[in-house]
């Protein structure tokens, strides 16, 4: 029997040591190329098609997924699409190629000589297509910087599969950093609260604001995901910075999928209770969202305004994602610099052992 031999990907001759080439990859979910059943089919089955998004036995879910999801879904979705559809494209992809490319000038005012580019974990541009790009353009030390602040295994674990599957196809591997989380940093906090400032002083103050996180099935939390728990950091330390008492904020989740049960409360459920209670005017914020898309812009912006003002509210105003913001930026950069910690990034580079700089790495990684 013939022994099996490993198919790598091809790649440049190796060439004689130089500085290291650097680059941080702003990963972000992904979106379909154009708001039609067509284009939504392909973005839904592969997203869906992922054992960290859906954790059910293959079997039964591949003949749900082909047989019943994907044939009716589709349509219903790319009508959705095309309510936020601009004629750029999809928001969720111009904010994130606007946010790389602001945050090489922010990190390049730092005074660090690093290429920044964006990525997406489903959909175009493909993460495995950018790494393949910078191992072209000599890149051999990467920053993989996901656009989710809360850990999740479906978001950001997903990201990370992605890296190691592509990595295990090459014969000589980049080094790498991951950065896990950044639900509590204070620049990041920082930036929440100086969008719902600035919405607050153009628009005035709601009778409640409600902070509404992507959803997950409850098992996940009792599974060990620390997703819940870190939704709920993030939204505690936003009140304090806002300076809210416990009955002018909560917290919800949204974007519910199939019948098990997920995180409560339910965003839809949460928005009907306010109304009906009294709060006449209620603001939201997607807080684990760093670019507008379709969970923003057509679910809560949308939908969710429907919700809270057939339920007897008054007024909805929803208050963007952090998108292109200056704090956002600055937030990024500034997360991008901690993780970047060890490596030469400085325009002018100096010289340095080379076990310093892996010894540097090791000890600064983020997985």
């Amino acid at each position: 029997m013939p022994l099996e031999t490993m198919s790598f990907l091809p790649e440049p001759p190796a060439s004689p040591e130089t500085d290291p080439k650097i680059a941080v990859v702003l990963v972000n979910l992904g979106t379909p190329d154009a708001p039609t059943p067509a284009a939504v089919r392909r973005y839904l089955k592969q997203f869906l098609s992922d054992r960290r998004v859906i954790e059910v036995p293959r079997f039964f879910w591949w003949f749900a997924l082909n047989g019943i999801i994907l044939p009716f879904r589709a349509g219903k979705s790319a009508r959705k699409y095309a309510s936020i559809w601009t004629k750029g494209g999809s928001p969720l992809l111009l904010h994130t190629q606007k946010q790389a490319k602001l945050l090489r000038g922010y990190l390049g005012e730092r005074g660090h000589d690093v290429q920044v580019v964006h990525a997406m974990r489903y959909g175009q541009p493909s993460l495995p297509s950018v790494l393949e790009q910078l191992k072209l353009d000599g890149c051999d030390r990467i920053l993989i910087l996901p656009a989710f602040p809360q850990y999740c295994s479906a978001t950001t674990a997903s990201i990370f599969d992605a890296v190691f599957a592509h990595c295990s196809r090459l014969r000589n591997t980049p080094e790498l950093r991951l950065v896990k989380q950044y639900h509590d940093h204070e620049c990041y906090i920082g930036a929440l609260r100086d969008a719902v400032f600035a919405h607050w002083d153009a628009n005035g103050r709601p009778d409640r604001l409600l902070m509404s996180f992507h959803g997950m099935p409850q098992k996940t939390r009792t599974q060990g995901d620390p997703y819940h728990d870190q939704c709920q950091t993030t939204a505690k330390l936003l009140a304090e910075q806002l300076g809210l008492s416990e009955h002018e904020w909560m917290m919800s989740f949204q974007s519910r999928f199939g019948r098990s049960q997920w995180l409560e409360p339910y965003t839809s459920a949460a928005l009907e209770r306010l109304a009906r209670e009294g709060s006449s005017r209620v603001d939201v914020i997607c807080p684990g969202f760093t670019a507008d898309c379709l969970e923003t812009l057509e679910e809560i912006a949308i939908e969710g305004r429907q919700t809270f003002l057939t339920a007897g509210g008054r007024e909805f105003h929803y208050i963007p994602c952090l998108n292109d913001s200056n704090t956002w930026l600055h937030a990024l950069a500034q997360i991008a610099e901690e993780n970047l910690l060890g490596w030469p990034t400085m325009a002018t580079k100096t010289s340095e052992p080379k076990g310093g700089l892996l010894r540097a790495s090791a000890a600064h990684a983020r997985v």
